[in-house]
């Protein structure tokens, strides 16, 4: 008997990781569900439906030992998938972010995404096998105003994961894959403090259903990256083209407090 392929997915608990442990468990993957709130073993419930099997860990992934933890909790087995999806947002002015507050958004989508990859990236390498998803964003390529340490956050990601992309060109049987969406309907403006702006109420976000559906594909398919939506693909498009002031006036008028209609 073919052991079950197995898969790890980051910020599972809600939104986009949520909708790709779904799709994980649909297509016959056994899963390790992570999220830094209680709530996953809530939506590990809903994953174990499709019949495989589901484990859930409640884990900082902002932290060396958080990351220690998702790991020991694969007893071993090989990844087949990691959906390296795990990430926070903060609004308002730099000036008046906390310390402790910017420093997890770092720590977070840069610190702790990173240590992840390259805890589970050797063994791949090591065989020659496995897939990789990991969630970036079009914010990347976009100064953000307002949202200054997330849009950097994003930046570094995108960046980040071309270089190595390159530099593991000669592993074949390797692919990752940079899923790039825009502003996504999930929890993640609420837990930004990011309710009173433009973007966080704007009603023209994308579905995590439909971000998660196009990273799957993208990842399956062993394609370099993914812009979810045409909107967005035409915002990348413009990004490229359009001076950064320009742009980071653009995004004070989505991100600045006070901005919802």
């Amino acid at each position: 008997m073919t052991e079950r392929k197995y898969a790890v997915i980051t910020g599972a608990s809600t939104g986009i990781g949520f909708e790709l442990a779904s799709l994980a468990a649909e297509n016959g993957y056994d899963i390790l569900v992570v999220a830094d709130e209680a709530l996953i073993e809530a939506a590990a419930a809903d994953f174990q439906t499709h019949g495989g099997a589901v484990e859930s860990l409640e884990a900082d992934l902002s932290t060396i030992e958080g990351v220690d933890a998702l790991v020991a909790a694969t007893n071993g087995r090989t990844i087949d998938l990691l959906c390296a999806n795990a990430g926070r947002g903060l609004g308002k002015g730099f000036l008046d972010q906390d310390v402790a507050d910017w420093r997890r958004v770092v720590d977070t989508n840069i610190t702790g995404t990173l240590y992840l990859l390259q805890s589970v990236l050797r063994d791949m390498v090591a065989r020659d096998d496995g897939k990789v998803l990991v969630t970036g964003s079009i914010a990347g390529f976009i100064p953000g105003s307002y949202q200054a340490v997330y849009n950097g956050t994003k930046a570094f990601v995108d960046s980040f994961t071309d270089a190595i992309r390159d530099e593991l060109k000669e592993s074949k049987g390797v692919t990752i894959t940079t899923s790039m969406p825009g502003p996504v309907e999930t929890e993640f403006f609420d837990r930004a403090d990011m309710m009173d702006t433009s973007v966080g109420t704007s009603e023209s976000k994308s579905e995590a259903g439909d971000v998660a559906r196009d990273g799957w594909d993208a990842v399956m398919a062993g394609k370099d990256s993914v812009v979810s939506g045409w909107k967005n693909k035409i915002q990348v498009a413009m990004a490229h083209v359009t001076p950064a002031p320009i742009l980071a006036h653009m995004h004070r008028n989505m991100a600045e407090p006070g901005s919802a209609e």
